[in-house]
């Protein structure tokens, strides 16, 4: 059974000679037996397949290439103009020579200069007719070819050095209608006119047009965060938030906004800002501001814009807000400092943390909180999963995104050995990398010990390490100093928190130079030519370079919207001006609602068992002083 495939619309353009533009050569009809054998052209070189749409270029052949091509019927699977039918079936690879041009029998001139005669083949059929090659060589130009590259702009929208600074791969779109011109690039948000499809402009993003993105960006994080959507669910009908004023202050991903939209959901007002100047993804902004959440933020703000978001969520006139969900404590510092009067009306505050938690601590210490605050970060569910789990898999996706590089031999020291720094090493060691650790604390120092790494001081390795990673929370670990010492094209990034953990601002001096290579990558040059490399200018990593696994940020602000609830709720009382830890109770539900998803199945205390721990068969299952 033969099977006839259709030839796509194809131009013939012709190489011989000059001719009318658009207008095809007059095929030669050929004759049986005269054909090549498939897959080579007239002269039995290897016959070229039409290029994909994208490489249809009508250039001369390259390097490697014939100067001429072969006509379309001496191609396989394209019909072969004017052949009998069945001609194509009887090509014989020994029924054909080639003739050598320079020989006198076999080249015929005919003073042709274009399409003429001058260097024309001859074709040799086994009883010794002598055959001439069709008149001219054409070569396969598409239709739509000429019409495709002529549409070429002539002016491109240059994209500013603000925008591809602040633009990273987390941007996962890849529509032209979210790279505008240079002109929507280059203005600040915070100078543009924007509205929403409902008229509101009570919000300030990159741009509102990429809305319909972030969308999408939405839903694929819900289908990853079952527990948020379990308890939007369950408690949309009870509204436990409705009266709630929230003002937030976290990382503005697609993960944040199944988070906002729950608390939304469950009655909560909200007003947003972001608290890492690199980790907001704006078309997921925009997609907020759409769907009416007044949202101030986007990727690349200065400092001075950093603030004035915080401020344009809170000095709003007739809205007081009455629950904050912090992440890093800058949001409530804000308050605390500038609005005290607002401050003292707070029902509750939930962060998330290390940096948060020290604050609110010492505010604590000194008589100075308050209001009751829920301490989110030293949950289980926050510390074993977001903490450990998260940065054991998001760590080699940062590193990989900005540098490309291999881990395999590499030399590595990880400043810390709390859950960051334990997830942190178990990757790297994973991959092969040789793994140095420092620690204050004699207990994870022991436990680096006990899992195989070499607890050592910055001092002794900082010569010869290839990567410097600070997972602390703490001021000023990485010092000018070290990184005076560090090898040339020595990788510098944190992992904590705060931004404070690697001293750059003593990098921001004339005798070095900062070189931007991509975004988020800068090369700091010494004057004798040694560089180290620092990602997102010594930020938080993960979320400025590359992406969080979403299931575990599900688990992460389950326990976030539980710690809300349970302050927003509380009869007048239980809480105190203190900070607490999310009850052992909740911390075991946020859990529950994360199993389905494994199919998993808890085994029940019988009545015996429970009396004998001494235990509720419905929890919790562990007093508070269990270390996990």
């Amino acid at each position: 059974m033969s099977v006839q495939v259709a030839a796509p619309a194809v131009e013939l353009k012709e190489l011989g000679g000059p001719r009318d533009k658009g207008a095809a050569a007059p095929s030669r009809p050929a004759e049986p037996g005269l054909l090549p054998a498939p897959g080579l052209g007239v002269a039995g070189a290897p016959c070229p397949l039409p290029a994909p749409a994208g490489e249809r270029e009508a250039a001369a052949p390259g390097p490697g290439c014939g100067a001429e091509r072969p006509p379309v019927s001496g191609c396989p699977g394209l019909p072969a103009a004017g052949l009998p039918p069945g001609a194509a079936k009887v090509p014989q690879a020994s029924a054909m020579k080639r003739s050598d041009p320079h020989h006198p029998q076999h080249r015929h001139r005919d003073g042709g200069d274009g399409g003429g005669g001058a260097g024309r083949e001859a074709l040799v059929s086994p009883d010794g007719t002598v055959t001439e090659a069709p008149r001219t060589v054409k070569k396969i130009q598409f239709a739509d070819q000429k019409q495709e590259f002529n549409k070429r702009p002539t002016k491109i929208g240059r994209r500013s050095l603000s925008r591809s600074i602040s633009q990273s791969s987390t941007d996962s779109y890849s529509s032209a209608a979210s790279y505008t011109d240079s002109s929507d690039d280059e203005t600040s948000p915070r100078d543009k006119q924007q509205k929403n499809s409902k008229g509101s402009s009570d919000f300030c993003v990159k741009n509102i047009k990429q809305a319909e993105f972030g969308r999408r960006e939405i839903e694929i994080a819900e289908q990853e965060m079952p527990a948020l959507m379990a308890l939007r669910k369950r408690a949309q009908g009870e509204k436990p938030l409705a009266g709630a004023k929230i003002v937030g202050c976290t990382h503005i991903t697609a993960q944040t906004a199944v988070l906002m939209e729950t608390l939304g959901a469950l009655g909560a007002q909200c007003r947003w800002a972001a608290c890492n100047i690199y980790s907001t993804l704006n078309e997921v902004a925009a997609a907020l501001a759409e769907s009416g959440f007044p949202v101030f933020a986007w990727k690349g703000e200065s400092e001075d814009d950093f603030w004035w978001c915080i401020d344009r969520c809170v000095n709003v006139e007739g809205w007081q807000p009455n629950m904050i969900l912090d992440d890093g404590g800058d949001l409530t510092h804000w308050i605390y400092k500038k609005y005290p009067n607002m401050f003292k009306k707070i029902k509750g505050i939930v962060e998330e943390s290390v940096t948060g938690v020290h604050r609110l601590y010492q505010l604590s210490k000194a008589g100075k909180l308050c209001v009751p605050a829920m301490n989110v970060n030293d949950s289980v569910t926050k510390q074993k999963f977001d903490n450990l789990y998260c940065c054991r898999e998001s760590i080699l996706d940062g590193l990989k995104r900005t540098t490309d590089m291999m881990f395999g031999g590499k030399q590595v020291v990880v400043c810390g050995y709390g859950e960051v720094g334990k997830g942190c090493c178990a990757a790297l060691k994973a991959m092969g990398s040789i793994v140095y650790v420092t620690e204050i604390d004699p207990i994870c120092a022991l436990q680096a010990c006990m899992d195989g790494f070499r607890l050592v001081k910055l001092n002794e390795v900082i010569r010869q390490v290839d990567i410097v990673i600070t997972c602390t929370g703490n001021k000023n670990v990485v010092t000018r100093e070290h990184l005076d010492r560090m090898k040339n094209s020595c990788i510098v990034c944190n992992m904590g928190h705060s931004n404070t953990e690697i001293d750059v601002a003593s990098l921001r001096t004339p005798e070095l130079t900062w070189e931007r290579v991509r975004s988020q990558v800068d090369h700091v040059i010494w004057p004798d030519g040694k560089r180290i490399v620092l990602l997102a200018e010594g930020r938080l990593l993960n979320l400025s370079c590359s992406t969080v696994p979403t299931f575990v940020l599900s688990i992460t602000a389950t326990t976030q919207a539980l710690a809300l609830i349970e302050l927003y709720n509380a009869p007048e009382g239980r809480y105190k001006q203190d900070v607490y830890l999310l009850p052992k109770k909740m911390d075991e539900y946020v859990a529950s609602l994360h199993l389905p998803t494994f199919d998993a199945h808890l085994t029940e205390l019988t009545d015996e068992q429970a009396k004998y721990l001494g235990l509720n068969k419905n929890g919790p299952f562990k007093p508070n002083y269990y270390r996990y």
